[in-house]
């Protein structure tokens, strides 16, 4: 049975099964009855259909899916913590941290010598309470996991068969909107198992890379040349060739980010600036070259066309062209074309068209500029607000509504969702370049220019407008019957409109603004790292702050104690291959009595570098109490509400969640910011974001709004509902793209 695929099944709430033909009737045998009592303690139920699959599984194949939920819920992996009553306050001050500094220089070796070499003398740190040595923030006693299942956080798996697992896998090529990392991760997984089907639109760009990777593996030329249809496209994939990155990152941010992390390190920075150049340095051999020449010149592009699609990347074609000998090979025969780009590119004999839209805008020409911008109509729908306020909301909406039927309806949701965002005076504005990390900006300044109720006229005018578009889209879809269920819970789940991430959800998976209900009084923070490296000094820390009205708190290493939240101690040092672990326990009840708004959940890189790339976070709730071990050890899978882990990163400092204390409830989000220490990271960013997540549109408004246009009568029992949205529907991505994507951009074509 594939591992990779049972992972990804996981990850979407199911369980693999290659093949299988439902039984009428059947005992459950002794070695199924063992399997569903030990994926209960790792926090996993079946659903019917699944247990009738797993009857027909032998022992081996049961052992392999219960191997493969363990090293998903990495029971196996150290989670001892440096503090084992770390539930208890524990006395640490920089007194303690100077005596035993001192102590280590004195001829009076009198105290503790620790493993590590270290001498804790008397009266410094309260070392029964300690795992390891507290002064360098080494484990070295390390306790088994004790697994019991007694948490609320049950996950049921539904099942999937290798059918269920192709039409995943044209689901994700066929996405209308940006993978995230999970789903990228499963997308390339999947591409090795199956084979590409004829004739497939790739409608998303980043998409359609991790495709062209595989078939460059195979030589298929041919094919390739049916996805790369721009500069822009070749580029794209060149980029990500070299540094795993699906959106074109120009080098200068990823040198500048690099040298960031670096800014606290011994190191020369002259040598660690050579040495990232070096790994940013283009080399390919002529076999390689000749290939992407080739590519190259055969775009079915005007020459101009080209060259305008090459201007906003010329400083990065300017180094690809040296490096793929794109000048000796416009000299061969076979490559005229090529010939004649280099030639106008060079010379820069070609028009840019948003230098045409922005010198007539300049020239407040609403005439040419509109008239440029519909033959644009993306172009135009990003530039929607700011045109609005340069030349008025009335003027402009006037011909944007003759293009809206050429836009895909993510846009159109997305221009819904941030109107009221963006046409809001107060705060900030929440902003993250390309490669870069989320940053507060101001508003725009001419919404100065305009009094407040127009700018709420503007608001509702967009809105308005966006309603009008889905309106009438829903009017011309069939509907399924006069009744209709809307679970509670897609109120919650934002519309995907492709939010890109830098982590993989493991367990199964959601949409990043989704809010989690907090079903006890305490959440616990957890962090895991190092497991496979050698013993080093690796120092990944755990933080939260907690945001009041009037002040915020920090819970992080060098505050392990503040009121509602305790932490388990730093450590700075990993064990020899076995990782090593932190946690955070919050006690809403009494942040909830202390009157606290928000607490920030984060994870930092303290040490040189970014985010260790096998770094896990994550958090855990449950309605009964969550227990903690002699040893400290506080990890229960059967309690964990969400898990996320790092891929590849250039990240310092990642926010990971956001607990709404008032309303029991968290919000998973992903925000990186350039901090080694969680006190770096801008509180004002948090409630940026949050408003934006906001603003955002919800599968059950949507759902509403369609139940209010057709006229159907909404349920509150899907058994009385001859059309169903539940949480299942809400979770499975073929179904929810089919709905916002495929049947409204059918409608569009009729």
């Amino acid at each position: 049975m594939q591992k990779e695929i049972l992972k990804i099944a996981i990850q979407n709430e199911a369980l693999y099964v290659p093949t299988f033909e439902k039984q009428d009737s059947f005992e459950i045998n002794e070695s199924t009855l063992n399997f569903l009592h030990n994926i209960k303690k790792l926090g996993f139920i079946l659903e019917e259909k699944t247990l009738h699959a797993i009857q027909t599984l032998n022992p081996t194949q049961k052992l392999e899916i219960y191997e493969v939920l363990q090293e998903i819920t990495g029971v196996k992996k150290n989670w001892t913590p440096l503090i084992n009553k770390w539930k208890l306050s524990v006395r640490v001050s920089f007194s303690d941290y100077l005596k035993t500094f001192l102590h280590q220089f004195s001829k009076n070796k009198s105290g503790i010598q620790m493993p590590c070499g270290h001498i804790i003398p008397e009266n410094a740190f309260e070392l029964e309470k300690y795992n390891g040595c507290p002064y360098c923030g080494t484990s070295f006693e390390f306790d088994s996991l004790k697994l019991e299942g007694k948490g609320s956080q049950l996950k049921n798996l539904l099942l999937w068969t290798n059918k269920d697992v192709e039409n995943y896998f044209h689901t994700l090529l066929k996405s209308k909107v940006p993978l995230d990392a999970t789903q990228v991760w499963q997308l390339k997984t999947l591409l090795n198992y199956f084979d590409l089907p004829k004739n497939i639109e790739i409608p998303m760009k980043e998409t359609s890379i991790l495709v062209i990777e595989k078939l460059f593996v195979k030589n298929d030329l041919e094919r390739i040349i049916t996805f790369i249809k721009s500069p822009n496209d070749l580029l794209r994939y060149l980029w990500f060739q070299h540094t795993g990155f699906l959106q074109i990152i120009q080098p200068k941010v990823i040198l500048k980010r690099k040298m960031l992390n670096q800014a606290f390190s011994n190191y020369n920075r002259e040598v660690l600036l050579k040495q990232y150049k070096e790994e940013l340095k283009l080399r390919y051999n002529r076999t390689e070259a000749r290939k992407i020449a080739f590519i190259f010149n055969e775009f079915d592009l005007s020459v101009q066309k080209i060259c305008e699609n090459m201007h906003p990347k010329r400083e990065m074609w300017v180094r690809f062209i040296r490096a793929l000998r794109f000048t000796e090979f416009a000299k061969q025969k076979g490559f005229e074309k090529l010939a004649k780009v280099l030639d106008t590119f060079y010379k820069r004999e070609y028009v840019v068209f948003e230098g045409n839209v922005q010198h007539f805008k300049l020239k407040s020409d609403a005439k040419n500029t509109f008239r440029l911008l519909k033959q644009r109509p993306g172009l135009f729908a990003r530039s929607l607000f700011s045109n609005m306020l340069w030349f008025g909301a009335d003027e402009t909406l006037k011909h944007f509504k003759e293009i809206t039927d050429l836009l895909p309806i993510r846009l159109i949701f997305t221009l819904s969702m941030y109107s009221e965002y963006y046409f809001d005076i107060n705060g900030f504005r929440q902003v993250k370049p390309l490669g870069g990390v989320s940053k507060n900006i101001m508003k725009n300044k001419f919404l100065t220019l305009y009094e407040d109720e127009t700018l709420k006229g503007m608001q509702d005018a967009i809105k308005n407008l966006c309603l009008e578009i889905m309106a009438n889209r829903f009017a011309k879809m069939s509907k399924k019957g006069e009744t209709i269920y809307i679970s509670p819970s897609l109120f919650h789940a934002p519309i995907p409109v492709g939010d890109r991430s830098e982590t993989i959800q493991e367990l199964p998976s959601v949409l990043m603004g989704t809010r989690f209900p907090v079903d006890g009084n305490t959440v616990r923070l957890f962090m895991q790292w190092g497991e496979g490296l050698p013993a080093q000094h690796l120092d990944m820390d755990l933080s939260c702050r907690v945001i009041y009205s009037y002040k915020t708190e920090r819970c992080s290493y060098s505050s392990l104690t503040i009121h509602g939240c305790q932490h388990s101690g730093d450590i700075q040092r990993i064990p020899h291959k076995t990782g090593t672990a932190e946690y955070i326990d919050i006690d809403v009840l009494d942040l909830q009595k202390a009157k606290a708004e928000y607490v920030v959940f984060t994870c930092n890189a303290y040490t040189n570098g970014e985010l260790s790339p096998n770094l896990k976070v994550g958090w855990m709730n449950s309605i009964t109490p969550m227990k903690v071990s002699n040893s400290g050890v506080a990890y229960d899978p059967s309690t964990v509400q969400h898990q996320v882990s790092i891929s590849q990163s250039i990240t310092k400092g990642l926010v990971f969640g956001v607990l709404d204390v008032a309303k029991k409830e968290i919000i998973w989000l992903e925000m990186p910011f350039q901090g080694q220490v969680v006190q770096q990271l801008d509180h004002k960013g948090i409630h940026a974001l949050l408003d934006k997540l906001n603003s955002k549109l919800t599968l059950g408004g949507l759902l509403e709004l369609k139940a209010t246009i057709q006229n159907q009568t909404k349920v509150v029992s899907p058994d009385d509902a001859e059309e169903i949205y539940d949480t299942i529907w809400g979770r499975d991505l073929n179904k929810v793209h089919e709905f916002l994507f495929e049947d409204l951009e059918e409608v569009i074509v009729k």
